[in-house]
């Protein structure tokens, strides 16, 4: 068995990771993509586990050297792909304490430092957000789960109607819910409704506009149609590919009108709100009856991270609220248990509370101003370079670049194929981290501007790599020869 006066007084294993930590965010523009093989990992993690173990110091020492080529740089500056945050400082340090406090935050009276901190950074939220005060919530591991938790009250709500009671009775009593949304949907909205038993078969996409949102007239025709069956609608606060956002002033009413709820993913597009710049893509949202959004996305706090909000509590906890003899429950403070999927839980609220300490009410539009800006001018200059055109011009901080072959006889496909090959080229080559999508069926380089530390020298930077990975790659192009 460990010695404890070694393990922890002694510390040693502590700063070994202490101080590896240390060095690795000192590097941020290092090497971003890792370089490690699947196969490279499978031979330095897959040793032999022994009968009686080995110390602590050489568990980390070892951890460290065996993990090192096979991490992506997803903390550093010129990290792109995906919708990725990083951490700020606070935020890091609270979330070192988090683990070593180690606590469950379930309930009050197993961490009431915990659970307050959730009452305040909880409050701090709403209004950045612009939700609601009344509004209840939840501090979740992920946007998946917030979706999960707010449709979960959603699903309570809208069958409260029809007298029934869907916790008790379960689905066998429930007639089918209908979900309607845009194709523009993300996947962990789907994903939360299959698990919740409303079924992806339920969900029914409505037409957009040529700017891709929702049109309120097929809206309106659809709930029409849908008479009396107990409905949901879901918006998009920034869809994952364009940073599109539905037109929640116009969409909102419409649903109001036919006492359908409405959900909206905000998972990165939702920050908008706390800039003066960017809050106008937000009018209408706070009429929404829930609304989901992660904090390890444009917040910057360690991942497992992200909040839901419901303007019915009462749906809220009825959909999510746990009893049991041995639970203490507190009369005063408010239970996280009540609100969460979880009973178990790490108490992730300690790093959000940080992470909006740090920054204020100007740090976090100073961050979404600087992500939107440095998305913009990174489309705009790749997509001006010779065999790349830019598909969008961002709306927040989410960019779409296509680099052309360029042979003169290039079909569709050949420029699909080289999109793909120049994106794992400059992954390869170093100085950034892209990833692809599609995009009105064909293949897009994705830019994703989320991180504290990005900066204009990072840009000029990835332009320059970019320029050079690409030239490389179109020289490389068989040209026909003749004979």
């Amino acid at each position: 068995m460990p010695d404890r006066l070694t393990t922890i007084a002694g510390a040693h294993p502590l700063q070994l990771a202490f101080d590896h930590a240390l060095e690795y965010i000192a590097r941020p523009q290092s090497r971003v993509a890792g370089t490690a093989t699947l196969d490279d990992l499978r031979s330095a993690l897959g040793v032999e586990l022994t009968d009686t173990g080995i110390d602590a110091a050489t568990v980390i020492e070892e951890l460290i050297e065996a993990c090192k080529d096979g991490l992506n740089r997803s903390s550093g500056s010129r990290f792109f792909g995906w919708v990725i945050g990083g951490t700020l400082p606070s935020a890091l340090a609270a979330d070192l304490l988090t683990s070593a406090w180690d606590q469950n935050a379930a309930i009050y009276a197993h961490s009431p430092a915990a659970a307050i901190v959730e009452e305040v950074a909880g409050a701090w939220l709403k209004d950045i957000l612009n939700i609601p005060s009344t509004a209840s919530f939840a501090f979740t591991n992920g946007c998946q789960m917030a979706h999960f938790t707010a449709l979960a009250a959603a699903r309570h709500h809208v069958l409260a109607r029809f007298s029934i009671d869907i916790e008790e009775a379960g689905l066998a009593a429930a007639p089918a819910i209908r979900v309607f949304t845009s194709r523009k949907v993300h996947t962990s909205s789907v994903s939360a409704t299959r698990m919740l038993g409303i079924g992806s078969a339920n969900i029914h996409y409505l037409a957009t506009n040529d700017a891709g949102q929702l049109l309120p007239e097929a809206l309106e025709t659809a709930l029409q149609q849908a008479g009396e069956i107990p409905s949901i609608v879901i918006l998009q606060a920034g869809d994952v590919n364009e940073g599109i956002y539905d037109d929640f002033a116009t969409l909102i009413p419409i649903a109001q009108r036919h006492n359908t709820w409405v959900h909206i993913d905000g998972a990165f597009g939702l920050w908008a709100a706390a800039s003066p710049s960017y809050a106008y893509l937000l009018n209408g949202s706070h009429l929404a009856d829930s609304w989901a959004i992660d904090g390890h996305k444009w917040l910057n706090v360690p991942y497992d991270s992200a909040y839901a909000f419901i303007a019915h509590p009462e749906a809220h906890q009825a959909a999510m609220s746990k009893g049991a003899s041995y639970i203490v429950a507190s009369t005063d403070a408010r239970d996280p248990i009540n609100f969460n999927p979880e009973m178990s839980r790490r108490a992730r609220g300690f790093a959000t509370y940080a992470a909006l300490r740090e920054l204020g009410r100007n740090g976090i539009a100073s961050l979404v101003d600087r992500c939107c800006r440095f998305a913009t001018q990174l489309t705009s200059r790749i997509g001006a370079l010779p065999h790349a055109e830019a598909l969008n011009t961002p709306i927040i901080n989410q960019g779409l670049v296509r680099f052309l072959n360029p042979s003169p006889t290039a079909t569709v496909a050949d420029h699909d194929i080289f999109t793909n090959q120049i994106i794992t080229a400059i992954c390869a080559e170093g100085t950034a981290f892209f990833t692809g999508t599609t995009f009105q069926g064909q293949r897009a380089m994705r830019i994703s501007v989320c991180n504290w530390q990005t900066n204009d020298e990072d840009i000029d930077a990835v332009v320059s790599a970019v320029e050079t990975v690409l030239a490389t790659a179109a020289n490389q192009v068989a040209v026909p020869h003749h004979s």
